[in-house]
């Protein structure tokens, strides 16, 4: 029996949801909707695989004030942690905490444009789940 998985959506609160969505276009490879509109209240980056939870980003009036309870851990497909540590920040993303280890294991803790946490992991390729 095929396993359908029931999470469609993992939803972010936005004050700017085009921005935020942008951003997270960036990160993730997942394509913008044609029509996204930057005036809209909402915006949904859909990965195009089934039963993959698409990500949609909601306007809300207020800033995010407290840490995030639920976060996403990024894993990058290939090259290295530290570089996608870089490329993140220059997305706009900001380090929130190095929890990099000396031995090459640990994680960073970094935050979006609008302060929502994630941390970036090993890459796969690091992890010898995929060649170099």
């Amino acid at each position: 029996m095929a396993y359908l998985n029931p999470v469609r959506h993992i939803t972010f609160d936005a004050r700017d949801p085009y921005a935020l969505a942008w951003f997270w276009s960036r990160l993730t490879g997942y394509p913008m909707e044609e029509d996204a509109d930057p005036d809209a209240d909402h915006a949904l980056l859909s990965p195009g695989q089934p039963g993959v939870p698409g990500l949609l980003f909601l306007r809300v009036p207020d800033a995010k004030t407290v840490k995030n309870r639920v976060h996403l851990d990024i894993q990058p497909p290939a090259g290295t942690r530290d570089a996608e540590v870089e490329r993140l920040t220059g997305l706009g993303a900001t380090v929130v905490d190095d929890r990099r280890t000396e031995d090459g294991l640990g994680w960073v803790v970094m935050a979006d444009i609008e302060g929502n946490e994630f941390c970036v992991e090993r890459s796969a390729v690091e992890r010898g789940l995929v060649p170099a």
